[in-house]
């Protein structure tokens, strides 16, 4: 990562375009949710995703906060200004953050600026960063169910962990990595494992979503392995909401 992004991002002088992705009920082609995903403006303009910065491992952890705090505040200011739709909206959420007293202080300012019922909000965490305490990670999840949120994971399949997590937290969605999804029309394993887990989901009446669905192919598969909702490039790619400059910084103590 370059140094000059870091410091432009936690200088305050950057923007944060938060974008969404649509997500489909594969049956009947209509759109159930929408997941928003991390941009950032650089100084030409040009929008870039969050991921990999918050992803380098040589990211100093009190930055990981800071950064993944404000991301979250663009993201709920885009939320305050929706108001079309009944569909749900899948906020991406670093685990590390549930660990920071700046992300339980700014959480109610965030609901309460909502326009539509706070059930409709589901935070989407995977277990690839931070908390690693499954009994901590537990508690996390149901001070957000507390306050009348829904929970996913993100990335199941990614690996061996994913099930534990998944297991554990008992989340109202559970999203399919791309890894089992490509090229899953050449892969008949990946298509008894996708069949599989929707007939579990369906068994525990959870949602389940295939994300990364790029091409025709894979869309026919993972329809006909029973998967109900899927999100992918061929579904629809990310359209940005309106830039939102970074001011101000946000407490992340993770005391």
């Amino acid at each position: 990562m370059q140094k000059g992004i870091l410091e432009h991002l936690l200088s305050g002088e950057g923007a944060i375009v938060p974008h969404v992705q649509p997500m489909y009920r594969l049956r009947d082609n209509r759109m159930m949710a929408q997941e928003y995903l991390a941009r950032h403006l650089d100084a030409a303009g040009v929008t870039h995703p969050v991921g990999p910065i918050l992803q380098d491992p040589g990211l100093a952890p009190a930055d990981r906060l800071a950064l993944d705090l404000r991301f979250l505040d663009a993201t709920f200011a885009a939320l305050a200004r929706h108001s079309e739709g009944d569909f749900l909206h899948f906020v991406n959420l670093e685990p590390v953050s549930l660990e920071a007293p700046g992300f339980w202080d700014c959480l109610p300012r965030w609901l309460e600026a909502l326009p539509f019922p706070v059930e409709r909000v589901v935070m989407e965490f995977t277990e690839s960063q931070g908390v690693h305490d499954l009994a901590a990670l537990q508690r996390y999840a149901q001070k957000l169910r507390d306050a009348g949120l829904r929970l996913a994971v993100d990335d199941l399949g990614a690996g061996v962990a994913s099930l534990t997590h998944m297991a554990r937290l008992a989340p109202d969605f559970i999203k399919a990595d791309r890894s089992l999804v490509e090229q899953v029309h050449r892969r008949p394993y990946q298509a008894a494992l996708l069949n599989a887990l929707s007939h579990f989901a369906q068994r525990m009446c959870i949602g389940f979503i295939a994300e990364g669905i790029e091409t025709l192919e894979e869309l026919e598969s993972v329809m006909d392995a029973d998967v109900p909702w899927g999100q992918g490039f061929i579904l629809g790619q990310p359209w940005p909401t309106r830039p939102r400059p970074i001011a101000g910084p946000i407490a992340a103590s993770e005391s």
